[in-house]
């Protein structure tokens, strides 16, 4: 499979053809500080620094790491909410990273993006059905009313609320049944891409579970829907992902299949967070290794020489600061960005 540096190492070869939906290659995206009454560029905040990976249609693919590391801004430079700095984004065959504003269109019908706050992502003025039914209205998939109403009842109905709901306003709901309400808007368009933005983090614990099986039984009944699941939780994106990237300050640092990684986890970043899951097993939680980081998250505006990780890692040796690492495949299909490996 793909991992940082995949250009580079050719690791997947494209027997697969059509089957990869989504290719990313070197994905940068820097936000300008401007500073002075001219505007003038002084520096970059680099929140996405050198990205790659690839999706296969049907697949369901997480992204996790800590807040500020980025993952957002790659699901939002996917579906072209921010401009790509540099690198390409191919979607279905396509290079999307310079498509201009004007072309989008189409490209948003096949993509569409579950927000991670369900109270603010609804327009509280706007009835639940009109929420619903908007995407079909813009991309115009609908001729005609009757058939707007039965395709806005469907999606009701496809992720458990009952479609008399409709004519209720977002304040009316809770907030499980908001997020139901952002994947049937999400689904409206059919699209081929879901990007998943921590859809469960603003939920309560009790809540969490139901949206996580909701979305495996919508991806399970459409075959060729693909997910990208951003998280900071790697026990969330273990039970429904099938690969997982792990990003630090904008770098992917390791790659491989859930179970690879839960079983075989290599990076030191990857170790540290995979301990921070605590065990419900009194004995093995108290007796089981732990990986602690010191420091903190480094600023994207000034990243460190090297490896990013190095001022936090447990491993660290005199070249980590000099050499920036590129992916290895440690065992097929497992990718880690690592000097010492």
């Amino acid at each position: 499979m793909s991992a940082q540096g995949k250009s580079e190492t050719g690791s997947r070869s494209h027997t697969q053809g059509d089957n990869v939906i989504l290719d990313v290659r070197n994905l940068k995206v820097y936000f300008p500080i401007l500073r002075g009454l001219l505007r003038r560029k002084v520096a970059d905040v680099k929140a996405v620094d050198g990205v790659t990976f690839d999706l296969e249609r049907g697949e369901i693919f997480g992204l996790v790491g800590e807040s500020g590391c980025g993952k957002t801004t790659v699901g939002r430079a996917i579906i072209r909410v921010y401009k790509p700095t540099e690198g390409t984004i191919v979607f279905e065959g396509q290079d999307i990273s310079t498509l201009p504003e004007k072309d989008l269109g189409p490209l948003r019908s096949k993509m569409s993006l579950i927000f991670q706050d369900p109270y603010s992502s609804l327009d509280p003025r706007q009835a639940a059905g009109d929420i619903v039914g908007e995407p079909m209205l813009t991309h115009k998939m609908v001729k005609a009313k009757s058939e707007y109403r039965d395709r806005v009842d469907d999606l009701f109905r496809m992720v458990g609320l009952d479609p008399g709901m409709g004519n209720r306003y977002p304040h009316e709901f809770s907030g499980g049944q908001r997020q139901r309400i952002g994947i049937a808007r999400a689904l409206a368009c059919n699209p081929s891409l879901i990007i998943c933005d921590e859809p469960i983090s603003a939920l309560d614990v009790s809540i969490q579970a139901q949206i996580i099986n909701l979305l495996k039984d919508l991806q399970a009944r459409f075959k060729d829907l693909s997910y990208m699941f951003i998280a900071h939780d790697l026990a969330v994106v273990k039970h429904i992902s099938g690969r997982i990237a792990v990003m630090y300050l904008g770098h992917i640092v390791e790659i491989t299949t859930a179970r690879e990684l839960y079983r075989n986890p290599v990076h030191p970043y990857t170790r540290a967070l995979l301990s921070a899951i605590p065990i419900p097993d009194p004995y093995i939680e108290e007796t089981r290794e732990r990986t602690i980081l010191t420091g903190e998250v480094p600023s994207p505006l000034h990243p460190p020489p090297g490896c990013v990780f190095h001022r936090r890692c447990p491993a660290v040796t005199p070249d980590c600061s000099k050499v920036a690492p590129t992916s290895k495949e440690v065992s097929p299909d497992h990718w880690v960005a690592c000097i010492r490996i």
